[in-house]
């Protein structure tokens, strides 16, 4: 049969597929799903769900353990019979169904058995380490993965079906999407260009750009588009690379390029832990906070992460600058009389790109004051409908700016928190995590270090926004088993969520930075895939120690944590 148009008609079908279809990947990974689920639960997450009030677990009003909760939620008619059986009532004397509860029928479905349960429980593991494998080989398309969590879910009934759509459509959600698109905005008035140029414009020197500038785009990515301000700023970059190896007469200096483009890469990846709105990935903990009953603000985030971020870069700086300054060609460069020039070509601000800055400014206020009323998304549409209303942007804009999957991903990550909770799945696992980690790093602070160690590691293999959605139902749980603030262990994996400095395809900045650092005029590349190892490794381990000392062990030690 030949197929005229589509995927298939470009790219023949193979065994060996490519990003977004690995056939044998695929298969693989539905094999093991398809076995886990066969195989019968474990006898110590039999012994959870019938736990009395297992720790970690929020049971509903009126329940003792996992199993009762479930029941109450799914079969509500049997549950309210077992409830006055247990309280010796009649069934007409049994406190009433709480609103969204189904009324009784005369014939209820049985009760879920602890067995019953417990599967439910594995099926929702298994398919988080299913997504969480798709996610990292790209075996199906992100879209199709996204769908998948639904398909699962429905198919298993894990919620009710109402719950599971709820699920999909948290604050998060809305959050993302909003900052996509006000990045979309922000990139099409020339706003981050302007930002990013004003930023080089003042720097005149190698240690002004180790010690000024790092810091400066680090802080700027903790509320811009960290791929936006990258992508715009290295040919900015490759302009002073080649007019300061023309000034001194050198023909090349990869020291150079490496100091100016792999140093502002790595700057940037860790602007992540200043605000919410530096990432997806920071929405996905938002999330996974509020779910836990412990909700983060925005001003509670920056004031927690903020102070790591620009001395997390001023290190980074050194580290760059003791490493490749040594190797330079050229005895210094001077990048603010290269940029001052460009930045006057571009006139005063006005326009829809002064509009845009206010929208920009009132959107960081308004997350600030309206918070807690209307979360984060809120604020976020807010900004977009007033961005549409000003003409910023058009619906084409959207939908060519916005990955619609990556949104998807960030409401499947959602969905699958609420329902590995509900089931018991995320306690389970956190229970198995601790009894794997050693003694030191199971109390207390050790914890957010351990759950850090875990998230950097794993972040260099997939997605920033797919580790954190792995990773985030498992390590809040362990906080209330370690009796450390759910805000600490949170954070912690949300932070080292950003440290994806050792592999090209760790994060996009990291592939937009291998991509682009080539020779003006001859094009010839001046990075290796080899360099983000070389350099990347020690970057990362700094950023952890930063982390574990400035951070977790240092100013988080005198500051007031909420009460949970």
């Amino acid at each position: 049969m030949h197929v005229q148009s589509g995927y298939f008609d470009e790219k023949p079908l193979s065994w060996k597929g490519g990003p977004g279809f690995k056939p044998i990947l695929l298969l693989i990974g539905l094999s093991l799903f398809i076995i886990g689920i066969i195989l019968p639960p474990s006898q110590t997450l039999l012994g959870l769900v019938t736990q009395k009030n297992p720790a970690g677990y929020k049971l509903d009003r009126g329940t003792d353990n996992i199993l009762e909760t479930v029941n109450r939620k799914l079969r509500p008619d049997a549950f309210r019979e077992f409830q006055a059986q247990k309280e010796g009532k009649t069934v007409t004397e049994a406190k009433p169904l709480t609103l969204g509860e189904e009324t009784p029928h005369e014939t209820p479905k049985p009760l879920l058995s602890a067995d019953q349960v417990a599967r439910m429980a594995k099926i929702m593991v298994l398919l988080l380490l299913f997504c969480a494998f798709l996610w990292g080989t790209e075996a199906l398309p992100l879209g199709a993965t996204d769908l998948m969590v639904a398909v699962i879910m429905y198919l298993f009934a894990i919620l009710p079906i109402d719950d599971i759509a709820r699920g999909f459509m948290q604050d998060a959600v809305f959050f993302i999407f909003g900052i996509l698109v006000v990045a979309v905005g922000v990139s099409k008035t020339g706003l981050d260009k302007r930002i990013g140029l004003i930023l080089l414009s003042r720097i005149k020197s190698p240690k002004m750009f180790a010690f000024i500038f790092y810091p400066s785009i680090s802080i700027s990515a903790s509320f811009l588009s960290e791929h936006a301000l990258v992508a715009l700023l290295i040919p900015v970059l490759m302009g002073v690379y080649k007019v300061t190896c023309k000034m001194y007469g050198v023909e090349k200096d990869r020291a150079l390029a490496l100091f100016l483009v792999l140093g502002m890469c790595f700057a940037a990846n860790h602007g992540g832990p200043g605000s919410p709105a530096a990432g997806g990935r920071n929405a996905i903990m938002v999330g996974y906070l509020m779910a836990h009953g412990t909700p983060i603000g925005f001003m509670d985030w920056v004031k927690y992460g903020m102070p790591f971020v620009p001395v997390a870069a001023a290190c980074i700086g050194l580290y760059m600058y003791l490493l490749l300054k040594p190797q330079f060609k050229v005895p210094t460069f001077n990048p603010s009389d290269i940029v001052k020039a460009e930045v006057a070509k571009m006139g005063k601000l006005r326009g829809r790109e002064a509009l845009m800055a206010v929208i920009l400014i009132a959107l960081i206020i308004a997350w600030v004051v309206l918070g807690e009323h209307s979360g984060l998304g809120g604020p976020t549409l807010y900004a977009v409908m007033a961005m549409f209303l000003g003409r910023i942007i058009t619906w084409s804009d959207v939908q060519s700016g916005v990955a619609f999957d990556v949104v998807g991903l960030y409401a499947a990550a959602c969905a699958m928190g609420v329902g590995l909770k509900f089931t018991g799945g995320a306690i389970w696992m956190a229970h198995a995590f601790v009894a794997l980690l050693p003694d030191f790093l199971t109390q207390g602070d050790n914890l957010a270090i351990g759950v850090s160690l875990l998230t950097g590691t794993m972040t260099n293999f997939m997605s920033d926004g797919a580790t954190v959605a792995a990773l985030g139902p498992i390590v809040l749980p362990m906080s209330t088993i370690a009796q450390v603030h759910p805000w600490k262990v949170g954070l912690a994996c949300a932070f080292s969520s950003s440290f994806a400095n050792a592999l090209v395809v760790g994060t996009p900045n990291n592939a937009i930075a291998f991509t682009m650092c080539r020779d003006p005029e001859t094009g010839e590349r001046l990075m290796e895939v080899t360099d983000f190892i070389k350099y990347g490794i020690g970057v990362t381990l700094i950023a952890w120690l930063v982390l574990w000392f400035w951070s977790i062990l240092g100013y988080w030690k005198f500051m007031t944590w909420p009460a949970f």
